[in-house]
Formats: C-alpha cells, structure tokens, sequence
C-alpha cells in the first residue's frame, strides 16, 4: 500500500533551512494496521503529511495505492485526498464543523465527491451506527463527548470508502476507556474491510495493540516493534483476566526490537545501546565474521 523509498523532506525560509526527513525508508503492506512512534520533532508527522497528500516530498520515492505522488498535479492531490485516503486528527477542530450536526458531519465528504443525497444520508446512518453513535446523529459538537467527537471523525474519515486510514495522535485528547474504544475500533475496520491503517502515537496503550511499530528517529526509520504472536491470536485465547493483562503488558513483552538496515547500508542503534557502547556519533570499527555471518562492532581506537 505504501513505499517510501529514500524519502527527503527540506523546509526553507529566507533564513533557514530544516531537514525534516533525511532518506527515509518504509512499507507497510496492503491491510496491515501499524503504528509510527518517535520524539517531537522526529519527522513521524511529516511523513504522515506527505502519505496523505497533505505536503509534497524534496526528493525520493513515495508511492500509495500504486500511485506516485512526486507526479502528481494539484488537481490530481485533491482527488487522492478524497477517494484513497481518510483522516483521523487529535484536535477534533480538525475534524468536525461545530455548527453542523453529526450526520451532516458524516455526508460531507460525500457532498464534496458529488454523491446522491439519498446514498449520503443512508450511508452517514450506517456509519454512526457502526461506530454506535446512532442515537446522536442530530447532535452538534456541542452536545458531543470527546470519545463521540473522535469516533464520528473516524465515520467522516471512512465516508467516501478510502483504501487508506492515516490517524494522528487519535487518542491524545480522550481518557484511557475512550482510547480502548478508539483503538477496538480500528482493529474491527482492519479485520472486517481490510482498511490498511497508520496510526502516529505517544500512546503506549495503542502500540501493544497493533502487530507492527516503526520507530523514527531524525528524520529515518531506526527501529520496527515486531509483534511474535498477531494480537488477534492472542486475543482469541485469552479470557477476560488475561485480556486485561494482555493489553497493559509492556511492548518489550510481546515484540521483537528490530534495528533497520536502509537501502545504502546505514543503520541507527537502539539509543540505550548507543549509551552502553559510549558511543556519541563516533567511529567504529566492524568486522564480519565469514562463518556465522555475524558483524561485531566497537569503538575504533588507533593502534
């Protein structure tokens, strides 16, 4: 679904010049629901822009849907962002119009791709119902809890039946239950439409949920959370005590850390390997061994 493939992103000024992603690789596979993690300023949610039409790559590849969005034309954007990719935002200001109600909310989307109004309305009550917010679909914002603003944004989000569903930070304004609720959600939207989805998170209770957590790290992808067990399977055999332990055990428990390898060879170390080694952006020296395919490596100290 998706290829980034030595992605670059450069922000300039008169003044300055920001490099907000720096060769970035990634793919994530068509249906898989995965989550992006890094440190403010890490370029997690640049690169969620620019897989969502929203700002256009310097350099490198990126391609959704078998599309090449570095080709694209404006008009060509605009019709990207409204047939193959849906937006989940934190700031539900974002997301909803205040003075419309929540099936207006729903049928606009629909309305900017000139869809009947009878499909519209049918289809806005189908959503709201599925994310089980029928009963409030003549409410404004107003009227709404924070859990029912997100989850009638994910019901516009999925409007116009997009192949894609990016969410930023889509639990960073509600409590931990509404999280739970948010995130069960997109699980059921993965298992039933086979919605591919890219969450960018600070939230740990959403990372254990998903099979997959790509770390970034200065603009690059340093690290993948590969869950050993699919969560649907451990989920399957759990009863409701282990269920509940199940999703308040730590990441470290049920992933594997993986170290990414780019294209060109480069790498970046977990940052508390980086801190046993003594290491701060110094050289090493790498040495393979032929037999086991094994590379060791050590801070370089001239003989």
């Amino acid at each position: 679904m998706i290829v980034c493939d030595n992605l670059v992103k450069i922000y300039k000024t008169q003044e300055t010049e920001v490099i907000a992603l720096q060769g970035l690789d990634l793919t994530v596979e068509d249906g898989e629901l995965m989550a992006i993690i890094g440190n403010s300023g890490s370029g997690k949610s640049t690169l969620l822009n620019m897989i969502g039409g929203l700002d256009r790559p310097s350099a490198g590849s990126l391609t959704v849907d078998g599309k090449d969005l570095l080709k694209f034309t404006p008009q060509d954007y605009i019709i990207y962002k409204r047939e193959t990719v849906g937006f989940v935002w934190q700031n539900n200001a974002r997301n909803l119009i205040p003075y419309m109600t929540a099936l207006e909310n729903v049928q606009l989307p629909m309305v900017l791709t000139r869809k009947p109004k009878a499909y519209r309305i049918q289809r806005a009550k189908e959503l709201l119902d599925r994310m089980g917010l029928s009963k409030r679909a003549n409410n404004k914002l107003a009227q709404l809890s924070g859990g029912e603003q997100q989850r009638i944004a994910i019901a516009i989000a999925l409007a116009n039946e997009p192949k894609l569903l990016l969410a930023d930070e889509p639990t960073g304004a509600v409590d931990t239950q509404t999280a739970n609720r948010v995130m069960d959600i997109f699980n059921e939207l993965n298992r039933d439409l086979g919605l591919t989805i890219v969450i960018v998170t600070h939230d740990e209770n959403l990372r254990r949920k998903v099979d997959r957590v790509v770390a970034i790290r200065d603009g690059r992808t340093s690290a993948e959370f590969v869950r050993r067990r699919s969560y649907r399977e451990e989920l399957a055999e759990a009863h409701d005590l282990a269920e509940a332990n199940l999703a308040s055990r730590p990441i470290e428990e049920s992933h594997d850390e993986l170290v990414l390898v780019d294209n060109v060879g480069r790498l970046q170390l977990p940052k508390d390997y980086m801190e046993k080694l003594h290491l701060a952006g110094g050289r090493m020296l790498a040495e393979l061994d032929e037999n086991d395919g094994k590379i060791t490596l050590e801070p370089y100290q001239k003989k």
